[in-house]
């Protein structure tokens, strides 16, 4: 369904510490929000009401958009209502959706949800139940209590057909204020519909609002965790790589590369988190390229992996089963090695060692193991 939409945007916000429609909330100037989210939604035109001398300032806030226009408001918000009604262009019939400027997160859904709601009422709004008791008082002191039952919070933007709204306006008493353009229709003998609100869609008003609106604009993530295991039998050797660190020994890990089982279980635990396959099929080992190659490439190129998604690696955990060698004197550099090579502070990096009490492979010396635990934060 087509559709037009005004934005208020003309009053002064001093209760937000002033002008709350051009300040920015992650990156963005308020009123952009809004404005891109009903052109997107398929708005004919979108008619912004600002101040008389607020023009630069929309022109910034709005740079990049098309498709809209400012005209200036008036000295009251019913005022200024009216003045973006007067601009629309479109026939009787069409829906218009009057939003307030200082709502930025308004969704498709709830778009749809007005227009929908309108074809059987004269109006339509977004609100939502009262979920907390309701008190009067006189100054510090409760007097009574309020009945909260069919009671509901009123959210913008609210849809009318562009007649309706304009006749209820020419019909509302000089002498009186409009709480919002439901009430003007709903005096007028028009029918408004309700429809489920969303609790994001908050409006500006304290300063201390806008630290919420930052948290509400946070990227959305989800933690994603990868489990990874490696084995190496031993053989003839003068040393062994374990987690990115040569350690002298009198054997080493047999390996098509150089077998450093912690740097592989790590890479696959990496690897799986993001469901992106293990390092075999990343790094086939039919390839000779891969001969002798440090593990090190390996664990670089899994968290580009994830870096490519736009996610990060959160910390990782790599427990190394071994009788030889005594990892405990090398343990810190290792720690340091993997914090270097993942980007990772040194307290999101943990390195062990444990024994199998002589039990199985390791315990006979014939093998080492390695497993590893990684959380990664990915876009939700």
């Amino acid at each position: 369904m087509g559709f037009s939409a005004i934005v208020v945007a003309a009053g002064s916000g001093s209760r937000a510490g002033g002008a709350k429609q051009w300040r920015v909330v992650a990156g963005r100037p308020v009123i952009a929000w809004s404005v891109e989210a009903l052109l997107k939604a398929g708005a004919r035109e979108v008619v912004v009401v600002i101040a008389a001398d607020a023009a630069p300032m929309a022109e910034t806030a709005l740079s990049g958009l098309s498709g809209w226009r400012a005209v200036p408001g008036g000295a009251t918000r019913a005022a200024s209502v009216q003045a973006g009604l007067a601009a629309l262009t479109a026939d009787d019939a069409e829906p218009v959706l009057i939003h307030d400027a200082a709502r930025p997160f308004l969704s498709a859904d709830i778009i749809e949800a007005l227009l929908q709601g309108l074809k059987d009422a004269d109006g339509a709004l977004p609100a939502l139940s009262v979920a907390d008791s309701l008190r009067r008082a006189e100054g510090d002191f409760i007097i009574g209590g309020v009945d909260r039952d069919n009671l509901w919070r009123a959210q913008t933007p609210q849809a009318f057909r562009l007649k309706t709204i304009r006749d209820a306006y020419a019909a509302w008493p000089d002498n009186e204020t409009a709480t919002d353009e439901a009430a003007v229709v709903e005096r007028a003998g028009g029918r408004v519909r309700l429809v489920p609100g969303d609790p994001r869609l908050l409006k500006l008003t304290y300063p201390e609002d806008f630290a919420m609106a930052e948290a509400l604009a946070a990227p959305r993530t989800v933690v994603r965790i990868g489990q990874g295991f490696d084995v190496h039998r031993w053989g003839p050797g003068s040393s062994v790589w374990l987690c990115g660190v040569e350690i002298p020994h009198d054997q080493t890990l047999i390996g098509h590369s150089d077998a450093d089982a912690g740097l592989h279980a790590l890479t696959d635990a990496i690897l799986g988190a993001i469901a992106d396959g293990d390092i075999g099929d990343h790094f086939p080992p039919s390839d000779p390229q891969w001969k002798g190659a440090a593990s090190d490439r390996f664990l670089v190129y899994a968290a580009e992996r994830v870096a490519a998604r736009g996610g990060r690696i959160v910390n990782v955990d790599v427990t190394l089963i071994c009788e030889q060698p005594k990892v405990k004197p090398h343990r810190q550099a290792m720690r340091e090695r993997l914090a270097g090579l993942l980007n990772l502070p040194l307290d999101a990096v943990s390195v062990k060692a444990t024994t199998s009490e002589g039990l199985g492979f390791t315990g006979r010396g014939e093998g080492l193991a390695a497993q590893a635990a990684v959380s990664v934060e990915l876009p939700g």
